[in-house]
């Protein structure tokens, strides 16, 4: 994906790591113990896309391209569930919420849409109501999800039908004057919760995404940058979207995963 307008082609260097350091401090510090980490705790906050691929991942690169492009095509009719609400169950005795749920048919335009015409697309071939396991903020949680039957798959694509609950105010505004970019979302947690997968904006001619990270006992601030290109050269005004690794020292838990610079949780794009 490339963002048009965004410029990005330096470097960072000591100073603006420092400041990108102190701002990081003041997130930590403003968020760790405050109500709003207690409300982010008590909620439904999922830390990556609620979306469980079929076993063993896409058979191939086509596959993943339509996925990736939301070339879907409903082979058949969706379930119509008369059912409002749905139970988040949290593993270890951590508790259990009530939220309410997405139909089939909200599912499955979230999951399509894209334009199909001489490109990749994945037929599904049916659609019921089942479960999935979700890495949230407290933990992992089982929730009601739709399962899409995909033609040449022996599993499902499954997808979340619960709503995540809103986000707390936070307690600390915007940077406006730091350098850094926001992050863009979380794609995936590993199950350990020691690495995430994290999606972030570079610019034309630089040497990609870096990510740094502030950990405290409350909280993790991620805070995003770009790493410097080689020699001098021309770069147009844009900005691209890659993923980059982050590493913990411990795993991420129920502590607040936080962007430096916006001062707000990061989880999954909605």
């Amino acid at each position: 994906m490339v963002l048009v307008g965004v410029a990005g082609c330096g470097g960072t260097d000591t100073d603006e790591a420092e400041a990108m350091a102190q701002r990081a401090r003041e997130v930590a510090s403003a968020w760790d113990g405050s109500p709003a980490a207690a409300a982010w705790r008590e909620g439904y906050h999922p830390l990556a896309e609620a979306v469980e691929l079929p076993r063993g991942g896409w058979r191939s690169r086509r596959d993943a391209q339509a996925y990736a492009e939301r070339a879907l095509v409903l082979r058949g009719t969706l379930p119509v569930v008369r059912r409002e609400e749905g139970r988040v169950v949290w593993a270890a005795g951590k508790g259990e919420t009530v939220r309410p749920m997405r139909d089939a048919r909200e599912t499955y335009k979230a999951l399509s849409g894209g334009t199909m015409t001489g490109r990749p697309q994945l037929n599904v071939t049916g659609v019921r109501l089942g479960e999935m396991t979700v890495t949230t903020s407290r933990g992992a949680a089982v929730v009601p999800a739709w399962l899409f039957q995909l033609e040449g798959y022996a599993t499902p694509l499954k997808r979340a039908a619960v709503v995540a609950s809103d986000l707390p105010r936070s307690p600390i505004a915007e940077a406006e004057n730091v350098p850094g970019n926001s992050l863009q979302r979380v794609i995936t947690v590993d199950p350990d919760g020691r690495s995430l997968t994290v999606e972030a904006l570079h610019g034309a001619c630089d040497g990609g995404p870096a990510v740094a990270v502030l950990e405290t006992r409350g909280s993790v601030v991620l805070s995003a940058s770009v790493r410097p290109g080689k020699g001098d050269r021309l770069c147009t005004k844009q900005g691209n979207l890659k993923k980059a690794t982050v590493r913990l020292k411990r795993a991420i838990g129920d502590r607040v995963l936080l962007d430096g610079k916006t001062g707000r949780p990061v989880g999954a794009a909605t």
